[in-house]
């Protein structure tokens, strides 16, 4: 499966999973753009692929101006882009301070607004912008938008019962499912309203991803899914490599749900 008639946009692709969708993108032929609101070279993990094929730009994705000045940047210098993947998401992790993890009754609304700000807000602004100009151009495009599983199901607050154990009370907080909820809808709304441009928009929804998590968590997690193991990140990128070439050509509001069976409970 060739790509190398594709140029890929990455929001936030310094970040863990962005790392791999542009490996794993370049290493089919494609021109990746990665897009971060800090490009320092020395986030990468591991070894950067070394290819002339691979951009940085950086960008509050957030701010419309911001993405349209870089964006205008990126077609003058590497071309209209025809796939955009819209990685970019804040959340808070297990060992996110106790204000982001306490009660729902609690739960700072400032914290609601800036992941609002990032995992909404920042998509629609980069789906508008880019796809606008995907559209200019007549590109036939493919969007990519990252949601998860706790986008489509509430989480299971007992795997996160461990945390607990010190006397205050910890939840996975509200924040990131509900803007994640919000991805899906979006990628319905622009599969039937960019459809006759030919611009295809799909989401893809992963469960958690190994990323050196504490034991606890591991254990707790392993045994509620499946497949009894977190996702690699390279797995998820193989979902993103389908949506991005031409094997995908008929599917458009679709959600691609890659979960180990999480969901299937």
């Amino acid at each position: 499966m060739s790509l190398a008639n594709k140029i890929a946009v990455i929001t936030g692709g310094m970040g863990q999973l962005g790392q791999h969708f542009a490996t794993a993108l370049l290493a089919k032929g494609a021109s990746v753009v990665v897009l971060d609101l800090n490009v320092e070279k020395s986030r990468w993990k591991g070894s950067m692929p070394a290819s002339e094929k691979l951009h940085f730009y950086q960008a509050d994705i957030s701010n419309k101006q911001e993405v349209e000045k870089v964006a205008a940047r990126i077609v003058s210098s590497v071309g209209i882009p025809n796939v955009l993947i819209n990685n970019a998401a804040i959340d808070a992790p297990p060992s996110a301070p106790a204000s982001e993890n306490g009660p729902f009754e609690d739960y700072p609304l400032e914290s609601i607004q800036k992941a609002f700000d990032v995992n909404v807000l920042g998509t629609v602004i980069c789906c508008q912008v880019f796809g606008k100009q995907m559209i200019s151009g007549k590109v036939a495009g493919s969007i990519i938008n990252i949601s998860s599983i706790y986008g489509m199901v509430s989480p299971v607050q007992d795997i996160y019962a461990y945390k607990s154990k010190g006397g205050s009370p910890w939840f996975k907080p509200v924040a990131y499912s509900i803007t994640k909820s919000a991805i899906l809808n979006l990628t319905r709304y622009l599969a039937t309203y960019w459809g006759k441009n030919g611009i295809r928009v799909n989401t893809i929804s992963p469960a958690g991803i190994f990323n050196n998590q504490d034991k606890e968590f591991l254990e707790e997690y392993h045994r509620r899914i499946p497949i009894g193991r977190m996702a690699k990140p390279e797995e998820i990128a193989e979902a993103v490599l389908f949506l991005a070439g031409d094997g995908s050509s008929y599917m458009t509001g679709s959600n691609m749900v890659v979960d180990g069976g999480w969901t299937a409970w």
